[in-house]
């Protein structure tokens, strides 16, 4: 799909407009299957399929801000994954202030519970479904693989994610997607509250330039998840700020991916 397929979405920063054309240029030559979990366009994915497929899926999650992004801008790490024969998808959810949480995350939800059931037709194996995402991504991609899919997920891989929206969390306002102040959504929303003994694995990473807030967010979920004896790893992408984090989830010779592809194989 096209960007001008889907309803608008909130106006792009200006930092917003450069990663937009960025992560677009760099996935262009990219094709996949286009398909529908809900009657919403955002409610879509797209899934590109190795030549010779080892049964494991990576779904990822774009970020945005919750107000912002195309499952499209994911397009360009599908070639590190499928080259190793991981099945990529980018799952797309629907945004602020459309809709507001727990809305957007059960569209995360629907769409990887999507994945899961069509694993027979995908070539994939329901056993081996990993999940990430960047940003806002990796937010709702943490918080899934904790709550709803805990029974789903094999592993997480948030990359330069957000972990808490309580008093501690850095962040300078409150994210629009949260809703009405007295609604709760801060500790429903916060995937380091819901860290239990039975967590499955992750794999956590942010540039070593990365938002001072996010670099502290992914240190304490690291304690958090080490607190409950879970597999938990934290690798920093050296030189990486926000944006050029997520450019190396498509680099097959950058700071993530070689780590990625091993952690993934040895889940």
């Amino acid at each position: 799909m096209d960007s001008r397929d889907y309803p608008p979405q909130e106006p792009f920063s200006e930092a917003a407009k450069t990663y937009h054309a960025e992560v677009l240029r760099r996935g262009k030559d990219v094709g996949g299957e286009d398909v529908r979990y809900g009657d919403d366009p955002y409610q879509s994915i797209l899934i590109v399929r190795p030549a010779a497929p080892n049964g494991t899926i990576l779904a990822f999650l774009h970020g945005g801000g919750w107000t912002n992004g195309y499952k499209e801008w994911m397009a360009f790490m599908a070639p590190a994954f499928t080259s190793a024969g991981i099945t990529f998808a980018s799952v797309g959810y629907r945004l602020a202030p459309g809709v507001v949480f727990p809305v957007g995350f059960q569209d995360t939800c629907a769409g990887i519970e999507w994945l899961a059931r069509n694993a027979a037709r995908l070539d994939i194996d329901p056993e081996r479904v990993f999940v990430g995402g960047h940003s806002a991504g990796g937010h709702y991609a943490a918080l899934l693989a904790l709550t709803s899919l805990s029974n789903v997920v094999r592993g997480c891989l948030p990359l330069s994610g957000v972990y808490d929206f309580g008093p501690d969390s850095g962040l300078t306002a409150r994210p629009r997607f949260l809703g009405a102040l007295q609604s709760g959504s801060e500790t429903l929303a916060s995937p380091i509250l819901h860290v239990g003994a039975d967590a499955c694995p992750f794999l956590i990473a942010h540039g070593s330039e990365d938002f001072l807030h996010l670099i502290r967010h992914a240190e304490r979920m690291e304690r958090a998840l080490a607190a409950k004896n879970a597999d938990v790893r934290r690798i920093v992408l050296q030189g990486c700020n926000h944006f050029s984090a997520s450019y190396a989830g498509g680099d097959r010779e950058g700071p993530w991916v070689p780590p990625a592809l091993e952690w993934i194989a040895a889940h």
